[in-house]
């Protein structure tokens, strides 16, 4: 029996998907996962038979102990145009989309109101990924 055990938000990230999408899978029964308390753990062998791939246990190779930054932003924009906030959503989730091999993972969500006329824009990642989507929000809403 393996002693290495994956909470559901990390099978999330390794995969790229969101932790509901994970949740779905356990649910369902197409991920097998056991419940520990109030949360659900998923064996390594267990992701690497739903994968059908091996899962690496660091990142590829990471020192132990080296520092990791994240940046966890809610961006709130008032008297944003459909348009607009339609052009914004299509360039940060481009970004996101696009993104080499080796890169940090980098979550976006974009929600409009549009009777209110405003936009929040959550960002997970890394502190220059998500400077450099800063400063393409910038761009967007200056122009």
């Amino acid at each position: 029996m393996s002693d290495r055990f994956y909470s559901l938000e990390q099978v999330a990230e390794h995969l790229g998907l969101h932790v509901r999408t994970i949740r779905n899978y356990v649910r369902d029964g197409r991920l097998p996962a056991v419940r520990i308390g109030k949360q659900y753990r998923v064996a390594h062998e267990d992701l690497e038979g739903f994968t059908g791939r091996p899962v690496s246990s660091g990142s590829d190779g990471d020192a132990e102990g080296q520092r990791h930054t994240e940046v966890s932003s809610i961006v709130e924009i008032d008297a944003v145009d459909a348009e607009t906030a339609h052009r914004l959503t299509t360039l940060l989730m481009g970004s996101a989309a696009h993104r080499g091999p080796g890169d940090a993972p980098l979550r976006i969500e974009t929600v409009y109101d549009k009777d209110r006329a405003r936009m929040k824009v959550i960002v997970l990642g890394g502190l220059s990924d998500t400077a450099r989507l800063f400063d393409y929000m910038e761009g967007v809403l200056s122009s």
